[in-house]
């Protein structure tokens, strides 16, 4: 992202309303910086969490309330890794959506 793209970053975070967050600048600043460590440890933590369900739900004796809290845990990991997969499509093809599809 260029500052003088006129194009702002998606940031992994929302606002304690849940409103998203964005960034105008060269992508070389501080919050960058720490919205790339931000969506590293996100990244990282839903891969971990991918093996955790493997495991729960290969355990027979698991029960209905440890599945819908790995339900919940899931679902939060899923919005996450959403939000830096619009982020980063944006900054690679600036102007191009993940709801909207590639037309080239």
């Amino acid at each position: 992202m260029r500052a003088d793209s006129g194009e702002a970053r998606l940031l992994p975070w929302t606002t304690t309303g849940g409103k998203p967050c964005y960034l105008l600048g060269d992508g070389a600043g501080t919050v960058s910086r720490i919205a790339d460590q931000v969506e590293r440890a996100q990244l990282s933590m839903a891969g971990d969490l991918l093996g955790h369900a493997a495991d729960l739900l290969a355990d027979r004796r698991s029960t209905s309330v440890q599945v819908h809290y790995l339900a919940c845990r899931l679902a939060e990991s899923l919005g996450d890794v959403r939000r830096v997969a619009e982020s980063r499509g944006r900054r690679l093809d600036e102007g191009l959506s993940v709801d909207e599809p590639d037309e080239r």
